[in-house]
């Protein structure tokens, strides 16, 4: 395997001590060292995760960040795959990448598959349109509104746990969008009265729109975001730990979470499927 030294090196004949130097070996599988790239797939619709750069057309956000330098820190090219996400599962299972970096949130429905490296705290979080907010001061007003979100996440699934508990005999009418951006687009054309996102974009997007949304109440679940790997791939699984690890250490994420906003959703150590 692979081994790719990293820390500070000894320069000719200058002698450190141990106590000096902190550096650790990551390993990578046979195949990927060969290669000298990692496969990662992604759906670049999702900032500030992923998305097009409107300017350039290049793949912008905090997930292209942190691939890169994880990419660095293991000594390999990160070889992006944009795909849909119906197909992020599969091309796992398949093989036909190696890792899935795209504001994909671990869910132990998805352990069977791939193991997380998670890399951020995340939670759903009810917004309305600005010019409503007067009408939902609370979260309990949401109850018998129409709620829409991502019918392709496990929002929907919170948002009935979250209605079944706070709404008695009046609960929440849930609308399945084709995504997030579908989402806000019913919002703000009245089709629904409130969408839910993850509290980790929305700061962004409310900037992008200013005044145009209003967030009400706090997070009504804890997620994280992971690093989808193949479940059999333990030694990919550590190797990513270890590089996550050093990003933290050396303050390269902490630097990212500050240039996407995203300071609230930090973690202090990488973990594997937190998501339970």
């Amino acid at each position: 395997m692979k081994r790719v030294l990293i820390g500070a090196a000894l320069l000719g004949a200058m002698t450190v001590s141990a106590l000096d130097v902190q550096a650790w070996a990551i390993e990578l599988p046979p195949e990927i060292a060969k290669r000298g790239s990692i496969k990662v797939a992604l759906v670049p619709n999702y900032p500030p995760m992923e998305f097009r750069d409107p300017a350039t057309n290049a793949l912008s956000g905090f997930d292209i960040d942190l691939g890169e330098a994880l990419g660095r820190k293991l000594g390999v090219k990160i070889e992006w795959t944009e795909t849909s996400f119906a197909e992020f599962m599969p091309s796992i299972s398949t093989g036909r990448v190696d890792a899935i970096l795209s504001g994909f949130t671990d869910y132990a429905s998805r352990h069977e598959i791939a193991s997380f490296v998670d890399y951020l705290r995340s939670g759903p979080k009810f917004f309305v349109q600005q010019s409503r907010a007067s009408e939902f001061k609370d979260m309990v007003a949401l109850c018998g509104k129409k709620v829409g979100a991502s019918r392709r996440t496990m929002f929907p699934a919170e948002i009935d746990k979250w209605s079944q508990k706070n709404c008695a005999g009046n609960p929440v009418q849930f609308v399945g969008t084709d995504g997030s951006a579908d989402a806000r687009t019913q919002l703000r054309q009245g089709r629904i009265d409130a969408a839910v996102q993850g509290n980790e974009t929305l700061p962004y997007l409310m900037d992008l729109e200013p005044g145009t949304y209003a967030p009400v109440g706090d997070p009504f679940a804890t997620q994280f975001t992971g690093i989808a790997l193949p479940v059999k791939e333990q030694a990919l699984q550590q190797a990513v730990v270890e590089a996550l690890d050093g990003l933290i250490a050396d303050g390269t994420y902490k630097t990212l979470l500050a240039k996407w906003k995203l300071n609230d959703n930090g973690i202090e150590k990488a973990t594997i499927n937190a998501g339970q």
